[in-house]
C-alpha cells in the first residue's frame, strides 16, 4: 500500500504562490513554516527542486512535498 497522497487544488484566479499553496492545502501550519520548508529544499515543482518561496504556480503544474502530490487545476469560475 502506498503512503502517497494526491490533492487536486482548484485555483481562484490566475495563479497561487508556492508558500500560499502549502498553507492552503494544510501541508504547512503557517506561511513562515511553508517558506522554511521551501528554503530547506523539501518542495519540488514539476520534478525540480524549487527554492523560490513566491514561485507562481499555474494550472497543469504539479507540486511534490513529502509523498504528497498536488496538481494545480484551473479556476472553475474563469472562462
Amino acid at each position: 500500500m502506498s503512503s502517497s497522497q494526491n490533492i487536486d487544488f482548484e485555483l481562484r484566479g490566475e495563479f497561487i504562490t508556492l508558500d500560499r499553496l502549502l498553507k492552503a492545502t494544510g501541508l504547512a501550519d503557517s506561511g513562515g513554516q511553508a517558506r522554511m520548508m521551501i528554503t530547506e529544499g523539501m518542495v519540488q515543482v514539476d520534478g525540480q527542486a524549487e527554492s523560490r518561496k513566491t514561485a507562481k504556480l499555474r494550472p497543469g503544474q504539479v507540486v511534490l512535498f513529502q509523498g504528497v502530490r498536488i496538481k494545480i487545476l484551473p479556476d472553475p469560475h474563469q472562462d
